[in-house]
């Protein structure tokens, strides 16, 4: 080790656990184990850290930046293709994606089709929010039995009256759960009634990063009171599950992949093959023609992305 890093690393304490609560290129927020939050900068350039990462790091013995010295294995990372084509990791170690939608802006099922698809492949649990239900009390602008008819839980909201706010907590307890969705579906109005600071500790916590403008663009993990905590991420125009092979994709909507090995091909891809059982089932009705399409989609798109392996 260089004579310079070694004086940096002497002038910290022992390495400590902690966990990632929310960072801004090379700075970092982190909980300590009493749930006291701290500055510090990641110690290598091509280390990098997303918020829900558990770390190795060290505290300063004066009163400037701690340091993050490696990360922990991640059991679970939800990521998505980067526009340079690689994988971009937005969460990790998360255990629940809540897609929060909205009669307005219009909602997109093909959007939450993809972030459960994600969730399934990640192997964590996924649900489905629908906010500002006030707008919309029969629920004509999404058809929210599509979700629940797979077994996805399902849950009406309403910020201004508190409907179904207690149904939301129930899913939220002892998870670290990431609510994820389009900007303006309410994301942070509803962990705002869910934590009534919440607001005023993002402010803080990005005041403390010194990356203030920064707010609305990172993730912040915010503790609940019931146990458990959320991730408030940033709102999307569009999102893709990361690149996986295209015969994978069935594993991302439950209903496909239940009936896959009834199909005549063990290595069926639900799109052209004769004696295919989802397609059989589509037709019947039995799958949703719109939840099928989606995973056509899905599977370009990873056609697209990545070598097929078909």
């Amino acid at each position: 080790m260089k004579s310079g890093a070694t004086t940096r690393y002497e002038s910290h304490k022992e390495p400590e656990t902690g966990l990632v609560v929310a960072a801004y290129g090379r700075h970092v927020l982190v909980e300590d184990e009493t749930r006291d939050r701290h500055r510090c900068i990641l110690a290598k350039r091509r280390l990098r850290a997303v918020c829900g990462d558990v770390v190795q790091w060290s505290r300063a013995l004066d009163d400037s930046d701690g340091i993050v010295l490696k990360l922990s294995p991640r059991t679970t990372e939800l990521a998505r293709p980067s526009r340079r084509g690689d994988r971009e990791i937005l969460a990790a170690n998360i255990e629940q994606v809540v897609v929060v939608s909205a009669p307005r802006p219009d909602p997109d099922p093909f959007l939450i089709d993809r972030y459960l698809a994600a969730s399934e492949l990640m192997g964590t649990e996924g649900c489905l929010v629908y906010n500002k239900s006030d707008l919309d009390p029969e629920h004509k602008a999404l058809d929210l039995s599509e979700f629940s008819a797979v077994g996805y839980p399902v849950v009406t909201t309403s910020v201004l009256s508190g409907a179904g706010l207690e149904d939301l907590r129930k899913l939220l307890v002892d998870r670290i759960s990431i609510f994820v969705g389009h900007s303006g579906v309410g994301k942070s109005s509803l962990l705002n009634r869910l934590i009534p600071d919440a607001e005023i500790e993002t402010a803080a916590l990005s005041s403390a990063s010194g990356e203030g403008r920064h707010t609305t663009t990172a993730s912040v993990l915010h503790r609940l009171s019931i146990g458990g905590a959320v991730i408030d991420s940033p709102g999307v125009r569009d999102y893709a599950p990361s690149t996986i092979a295209p015969r994978d994709v069935s594993k991302g909507f439950r209903e496909i992949g239940d009936r896959s090995d009834a199909c005549r091909f063990s290595n069926c891809m639900h799109l052209r093959e004769p004696g295919c059982a989802v397609k059989e089932a589509v037709e019947t009705g039995e799958i949703s023609a719109r939840r099928y399409e989606s995973y056509r989609r899905l599977v370009r798109l990873m056609e697209q992305l990545g070598p097929s392996t078909t």
